[in-house]
């Protein structure tokens, strides 16, 4: 993958994640950010989760606050 086509999947995948966590957003925020992770963990493959794992990894420019929280528990162990 170029990085012209990593940064378009980058962009997509934030802007993909922004849209569960405002959707969410509504909710207190504990429940918010369980809800956008469950989402996330039920409907993005693998490789989707990476990408954006990686991408909170090099600073998480323009990520959510819920999409941040949930990034991290998705990353707890289960």
């Amino acid at each position: 993958m170029t990085d012209a086509n990593a940064t378009t999947r980058s962009r997509d995948l934030v802007r993909m994640a922004n849209q569960i966590a405002t959707h969410f957003s509504s909710f207190p925020l504990d429940e918010a950010v369980a809800e956008t992770a469950a989402h996330i963990r039920k409907f993005w493959d693998p490789r989707m989760r990476a990408a954006l794992f990686a991408h909170a990894d090099a600073g998480g420019a323009d990520l959510h606050a819920v999409a941040q929280g949930a990034i991290g528990v998705l990353r707890a162990p289960r």
